[in-house]
Parts: structure tokens; C-alpha cells; sequence
């Protein structure tokens, strides 16, 4: 099981060497705001002069600088989607695939001319289902095509042996995603939006009595929220990790032919998969036997409606558009076609997209340069893990293993996906094809059941403006997108470039030593390698951690979640600590002169700060709060600083300031 951890902001920046002359301008300082003091609150001092001079667009729920170098990647996708079109693609070619899927996306007149008909097939089977065979085989299918009604199953790496690929399946199946929309009575408002969406769909799709139809699913979705785990429970990466056997599986699941299902989707019962959260199959199990066909039937619908109701004419996409985007999270105004279009045809066909990324826009330089400070960073990680005070040698030393045995990947694969057998038909409607992209794209993944682990994929593709960690494949991967301006600066100052890409690669790389990364040995085989004193203690530290930011308020009424945030919490911090350090290493006992009055070490943590700059509306807040394993912006600034010793010398920092935390409230991991 591929549990990626990512940054969810792409940062880049090179190491250089420039003199302060070349450099007055790595560091904007109309970034700032002067009114604020850095011991009041560091991220507004940082970032206040950033936000108040980007207003939140009206198309975004949050839109911050790693936004600004996603519409600079938008627009270059666009000229090259664009390019394509004037130059006649061969039939078959990767190019005619990308410019048919972009230009179906773009032909709003033939959208709204086939209406709800593009999903007529699919519904009349669903209305076909007649037996547990047949509900089965149904399902199936929809797993077939990267659609997850009750659970979703994928192939991927077996975490107790990771050469070998194994299936997983999973709970799955809320339309709002995440359980707690479905069980805080204070999220009634946005149930019954949810309702009135499905009704709006369902009448769209020509359903009999949508809005009966709609409550009915939505009870459904209820019961299916009550027995789900939370998004805690679901980061356990021991609990998660269940083998049975097919046999077992069937025959422990009375009310769903899994035996059906497997044979729908062509695969060979396996001697062993993995069941991630058997207390809800078995929750599932007993839902699907006590509720009646048709309104199982009536939740396939509108979990397979849902599913596409962005690729259909507008009417289905103001109503997808009007609760996910508006109520949900605060949008207010639609993203123009063209974005929506490109994002679909770079989403679907990554690879294909991603080659002709890195062909016009990625230099060998840039690799070569995050080659370079990633062994830097490696190095440092490596210091800071011998001098830690809190664990054993013989933990260190397998800590260590770990650390060299860490692939890098930097820019694009050296292997593209092969697209010769996928046919984008423009004669069939955008959602028909975006679906059977889907299915291939399943057909592939099943296809790798008990086979050998493919370590040279990648998990992003080269546009992706990201960065991540595999636990299995103990890798980390940075996309060419990240490598680019407004981050990536050849001519920033080592200051700047270690408080950004710096702070980046470290963050990935503590990832693999996080509440969930330690798990894993340098193979990617999840084993206990830690002394049990270790492990202890490692537990409590993390607590602080939690406790720390379950102290925040991130709106009134509602708190951040430290448990759901705590790896991502770990790897902030040990970032920021590692970079540091390699920064430091850098100097080699040449400090460099101050820059605009900056020492090196306050640029260091200005530009930290200045990644996370971002205007946001409280819908958003709330939202990511529920869902997001990353804390906002604003703590992962504030509330991790606020551990560091040399963020307090750095600006004077001391007892009294409402940033400064005591040393013994204090927490240090990595």
C-alpha cells in the first residue's frame, strides 16, 4: 500500500553562491509587515505585506504563493495544449490524445446538447440489478472504472513485503468524504445542502422522485458514517494492515458476493489481501443485508452521477459546483473552462502531459543543483539523528541505514507510461472517455496483483506542483513543477534557498521517521525496528506535539486536530531543524554579510514563512480541518517556531513575547 506523504506545496529554490549584490531581491520584502512584531505573531510580520497585496480571488477557496506557481504551470500547460492543436496530432499519438480530451472539455455547446445521455448506460444497469449476483458484479464494475460506491480496492506494494504487489481494500463511499459531515449535529446545514444536491442530480438524471431519492441515500450514508473510522483511526498504519484470505473474505461476508466480484473484474481469488478496516466491511456487510435493493440501487446512482457530474453540461456542473465548491468551501465563483479542461486532460493522461512539460520548460541544471543540496540535506539529517539525546545506539544505527538507503527521484521518470493501447475516441462523449481512461488505468493497476513492485514509477507526475514520500519504496520525489519560479531562484541567497526547496527536501525526508514512516525498515517492509524504550519515549514527545497544536483555535469553536495532523506536524518541524543545520554546514566558518539588514539566519526563517503565505476563507479552514492531514499555513509557521531555540535568538525572541514558549513546554523530535 502506497501510503504517500506529501508536502501539498511545491517549493523549490537552488543552493547558490551569489554575492549580496546578486541577491537583494530573493527575498521580496514587500512580503513583510513592518506594523507587526516577529515576537507577536511571525507568520503576519512575515506575510501580512504578501496577503494584503493578493486578495482572494473569487475562484479560490485559498489561494496562497504555491498558487501563484500553479497558474504560472496552468499557463504554460495551456500554450502547449494549444500548440498542439495547430499542428494536426497523428491519430493515435500521444499529442491527438491529449488535444481531443482538452477540447472535448472546452465544447460547452456539445455539453449541454447530450444532457444526462453520456450516463444512461451506466444507470439503466444499475436499474437492471436483480440479485446479490448481479449487485455485485455492478459494484464491480465500478471499481473497474476508479469509482468507490461502499469500498474501494487497488493494488499495491504489501507492506510486510514490499517487492510484491497485494490487494487492498478499503472503506469508501461518502459522497462528503469524510465521516464527521455525517455525525457533528453542527454540520446539519451542510447536510441537508448535500440532500438538496442529490435531489438536483437525481432530477437532472431523470430519476423518478429525486428528492425521496435523496433522502434515502443520504440515510444510507448515515449508517454507512457511523461505523466508519475516523480520519485518526485511519492513519494507524499497524491497524490498517489485516491479511485474509479471499476464501476468508467471502465467507465472512455473508450479504455481498465478493466471489461475484472478483470474477466481474477478471481476477484471481488471492491467498492474500488486505483488509484495512474490517470492523466497517463487517459493519458494511451487515448494512447491505438489512436495506432494501432499491435504495442500494438508488446509492449506486448517485455515487456514479457524482462521480462525473463535472464532465457533463453546466447544469450538472453549477450543481456540483453550487454545495462542494461554494458551501462547502466558500468558492465563489466558477474556475473558467479552460482550467477545468486542462486539469482533467493533465490528471488523466499524466505521463503523456508530463513529457511535454519537462521538454520545454526543465533544465538539467536544475536537477543537477537539487541533486546536489539533497546529498547536503542527507548528511545533515544524518548529524542531527546521532545527536539525539532521547534514543539508543542500536536504534541510531538502524535510523542511519535507513537514511543512506533513501531513493531520490528529482524531475520526471526515467521510464514513460506507455499509452500506445488507450484510445481517446472523440466521437464518444468527455465523461465516456474520461471513464474508459479510468478503466485502463484500473485494468493496469489490477493487472499487477502478486507481481513484483514496479520501484521506478512514479506516484506524481512531472507537472504536479508537489513533493512525497513512499514509505514502501523508502523514496522521495520531486516533481519538475516545483522547480520553477516564484521558488526556484538561482539566484536567491543559501539563506533563502535552504528556508524553502532546503526546508522541503528535509520535511520528505524526516517523513520516512514520522509516526507512520518509522514503521517501515530501509527496504520498505513494515517491521519493529526500534528498542522499546525508544518507541516510548519517541510517544511521548509526540503528544507534546499533539497537545500543542490541539491548543489552537483555528476559528471560533473549532480546534486544530494534532492527532490527524502529527506527521506532517513531525516532518514541519524536523524540516525546519535539518535545513538548519545544513544551512550552517554551508558557511563552513565563512558567515555572509547581512542582506537588506537580515542576518542569513532571518532570512532563513522568512522564507519558511513565506511559502506558507495565503489568503483563506473560513469555510476552507473548517473544511481542511476535517479532512487534511496538514495543519493550515498559519501553525505550521507559528506553533512550530515556537519550538526552536534558534527561531528565538534569530529575532530576539524572549519571555514575555507572545511567540516565545518556555523551554520546558517545549518539543524537539528531529
Amino acid at each position: 500500500m502506497n501510503k504517500v506523504l506529501c508536502l501539498m506545496l511545491a517549493l523549490a529554490a537552488v543552493v547558490s553562491c551569489k554575492q549580496p549584490e546578486d541577491t537583494e531581491q530573493a527575498l521580496d520584502l514587500s512580503n513583510l509587515d513592518p506594523t507587526v512584531s516577529p515576537g507577536e505573531d511571525f507568520y503576519r510580520y512575515a506575510t501580512g505585506g504578501w496577503m494584503a497585496s493578493h486578495p482572494l480571488k473569487p475562484e479560490y477557496a485559498r489561494f496562497g504563493t504555491f498558487n501563484e506557481l500553479m497558474e504560472n504551470n496552468e499557463n504554460r500547460l495551456r500554450t502547449l495544449f494549444e500548440n498542439l492543436g495547430k499542428s494536426s496530432p497523428v491519430p493515435g499519438s500521444e499529442a491527438q490524445k491529449i488535444d481531443d480530451l482538452y477540447k472535448m472539455g472546452l465544447d460547452s455547446v456539445r455539453l449541454a446538447s447530450e444532457g444526462a445521455a453520456p450516463l444512461e448506460r451506466v444507470l439503466a444497469e444499475i436499474d437492471a440489478i436483480s440479485d446479490s449476483r448481479s449487485f455485485a458484479e455492478t459494484v464491480a464494475r465500478m471499481h473497474a472504472s476508479a469509482e468507490s460506491p461502499f469500498f474501494t480496492a487497488y493494488v499495491g506494494a504489501d507492506m510486510t513485503d514490499s517487492d510484491v504487489n497485494v490487494l487492498y481494500i478499503s472503506q469508501s463511499g461518502l459522497g462528503m468524504g469524510d465521516r464527521d459531515y455525517y455525525i457533528e449535529e453542527s454540520n446539519s446545514a451542510l447536510k441537508e445542502g448535500y440532500r438538496q444536491y442529490l435531489s438536483r442530480i437525481f432530477s437532472l438524471a431523470g430519476i423518478e422522485n429525486p428528492d425521496t431519492a435523496a433522502t434515502e441515500v443520504l440515510a444510507l450514508e448515515d449508517a454507512m458514517a457511523k461505523i466508519s473510522w475516523s480520519s485518526v483511526e485511519r492513519r494507524d498504519v499497524l491497524k490498517a494492515y489485516n491479511p485474509v484470505s479471499a476464501k476468508d473474505l467471502k465467507s465472512s461476508c455473508r450479504n455481498f458476493d465478493f466471489g461475484a466480484w472478483f470474477r466481474e473484474l477478471g481476477m484471481q481469488e488471492p491467498d492474500k489481501l488486505i483488509v484495512e478496516q474490517p470492523s466497517y466491511l463487517a459493519g458494511l456487510d451487515s448494512l447491505l443485508g438489512s436495506t432494501d435493493t432499491g435504495i442500494l440501487k438508488k446509492y449506486l446512482a448517485a455515487r456514479f452521477i457524482s462521480e462525473y457530474s463535472t464532465l457533463l453540461g453546466e447544469d450538472f456542473y453549477d450543481a456540483d459546483f453550487d454545495f462542494f465548491k461554494k458551501q462547502m468551501a466558500g468558492v465563489k465563483e466558477k474556475q473558467p473552462r479552460w482550467k477545468r479542461s486542462l486539469d482533467v486532460a493533465s490528471s488523466m493522461l499524466p505521463e503523456a502531459v508530463g513529457k511535454l512539460y519537462v521538454q520545454s520548460y526543465f533544465p538539467q541544471e536544475s536537477k543537477d543543483a537539487m541533486l546536489k543540496m539533497i546529498a547536503d540535506i542527507r548528511t545533515a539529517l544524518g548529524e542531527h539523528i546521532d545527536s539525539l539525546a532521547w534514543m539508543s545506539d542500536s536504534t541510531k544505527m538502524v535510523a542511519k541505514e535507513k537514511l543512506e538507503a533513501i531513493v531520490v527521484k528529482v524531475g520526471y521518470p526515467d521510464k514513460w507510461k506507455d499509452y500506445s493501447s488507450l484510445i481517446v475516441n472523440p466521437t464518444l462523449s468527455y465523461m465516456e472517455n474520461v471513464r474508459n481512461i479510468r478503466k485502463w488505468d484500473m485494468a493496469d493497476n489490477f493487472s499487477r496483483l502478486e507481481k513484483p513492485v514496479d520501484k521506478t514509477e512514479w506516484l506524481m507526475s512531472p507537472q504536479t506542483v508537489n513533493a512525497y514520500y513512499n514509505p514502501t519504496t523508502n523514496e522521495i520525489c520531486f516533481p519538475a513543477a516545483i522547480l520553477q519560479p516564484p521558488f526556484f531562484n538561482p539566484e536567491a541567497d543559501d539563506a533563502v534557498n535552504y528556508g524553502a526547496i532546503g526546508v522541503v527536501i528535509s520535511h520528505e525526508m524526516t517523513h520516512g521517521f514520522d509516526d507512520q514512516g518509522r514503521h517501515f525498515d530501509k527496504d520498505g517492509n513494515m517491521t519493529d525496528w526500534w528498542k522499546p524504550e525508544d518507541e516510548e519515549t519517541f510517544r511521548k514527545l509526540t503528544d507534546v506535539l499533539v497537545a500543542q497544536f490541539d491548543s489552537v483555535y483555528v476559528l471560533p469553536g473549532l480546534r486544530a486536530n494534532g492527532a490527524l495532523c502529527l506527521g506532517e506536524n513531525i516532518a514541519d518541524q524536523g524540516g525546519l531543524r535539518v535545513a538548519y543545520t545544513a544551512l550552517q554546514n554551508s558557511f563552513a566558518g565563512n558567515r555572509p554579510a547581512d542582506i537588506d539588514g537580515f542576518t542569513a539566519e532571518q532570512r532563513f526563517y522568512l522564507s519558511y514563512a513565506t511559502v506558507w503565505a495565503m489568503n483563506i476563507r473560513d469555510e476552507e479552514k473548517a473544511r481542511l480541518t476535517k479532512l487534511d492531514v496538514h495543519s493550515l499555513g498559519e501553525n505550521r509557521v507559528n506553533v512550530t517556531l515556537r519550538n526552536l531555540q534558534t527561531f528565538f535568538d534569530a529575532f530576539g525572541i524572549k519571555e514575555g513575547d507572545k511567540m516565545y514558549r518556555p523551554e520546558e513546554e517545549r518539543v524537539v523530535i528531529w
